[in-house]
């Protein structure tokens, strides 16, 4: 069963999850740059025909994809336990969910904002996304 917010809710929560975001955009940044060197590396082998592999730097390599893939998933997993959804990292959007006239839907934030300022129903995602109003504001609701 989801965790359901209210904005004050969702909205004291923004901070770590800003923090959050910021780490998974970070972390999957330096994956994909071992990656790429280790891959790099692997081709600059082959096309040599062969030869004696830089193990230090592999290693290195290796050990730095590691530790991103690890802070990562830690992230990722917190933002899971506080109980909103990580929806896309590049945008570093995140949804909230919320009760709206009994209808479950998502508050919505992503990366850059100053707070949680819109609202979506769930099938119609990102790009259905509506300011908060007062009207929204009084008919929504969190756990009791």
């Amino acid at each position: 069963m989801p965790r359901y917010f209210n904005l004050l809710d969702a909205e004291g929560f923004l901070p770590e999850v800003q923090r959050l975001v910021g780490s998974i955009k970070e972390q999957k940044e330096a994956y994909e740059q071992a990656e790429t060197e280790l891959t790099r590396i692997s081709h600059r082998i082959a096309m040599a025909g062969g030869m004696v592999p830089p193990r230090q730097e592999i290693g290195r390599l290796r050990s730095e994809k590691d530790a991103a893939a690890r802070t990562l998933k830690s992230a990722v997993e917190r933002i899971q336990e506080i109980g909103c959804q990580l929806k896309d990292v590049e945008l570093g959007l995140v949804d909230f969910p919320t009760l709206y006239r009994d209808q479950e839907v998502y508050l919505c934030w992503k990366a850059g904002e100053s707070g949680i300022r819109f609202w979506h129903h769930i099938e119609d995602g990102y790009r259905g996304r509506r300011e908060i109003d007062s009207e929204f504001i009084s008919h929504h609701r969190g756990e009791s």
